[in-house]
């Protein structure tokens, strides 16, 4: 695989890893919306509108946490790429 290949991926998967980080803070902002009504559906007494936003916003942390785990595992393969990415330097050297 060529060094400006190599370099190329590195920056697709750095550019994913981003994306994929944002998406993550968008599930966690929509998992506090939905604890907040919750909220207000336990105060209104509305039992079975709190369950269903409880589940919402149980499904939006999950969701969010595999996310981060994707992120996780993309960082390893980018660092993997990096050092082949320095190995190949210095061997052409």
């Amino acid at each position: 695989m060529g060094k400006e290949k190599l370099m190329e991926q590195i920056f697709q998967l750095k550019h994913t890893s981003k994306s994929l980080v944002r998406q993550a803070k968008k599930c966690e902002q929509e998992e506090k919306s939905e604890k907040a009504k919750v909220k207000k559906a336990i105060e209104k007494g509305n039992m079975d509108y709190a369950r269903i936003y409880g589940q919402n916003a149980i499904r939006k942390r999950n969701e969010q946490l595999n996310y981060l785990r994707l992120v996780s595992r993309l960082d390893v393969v980018v660092a993997r790429l990096g050092s082949q990415s320095n190995l190949q330097t210095v061997g052409s050297r």
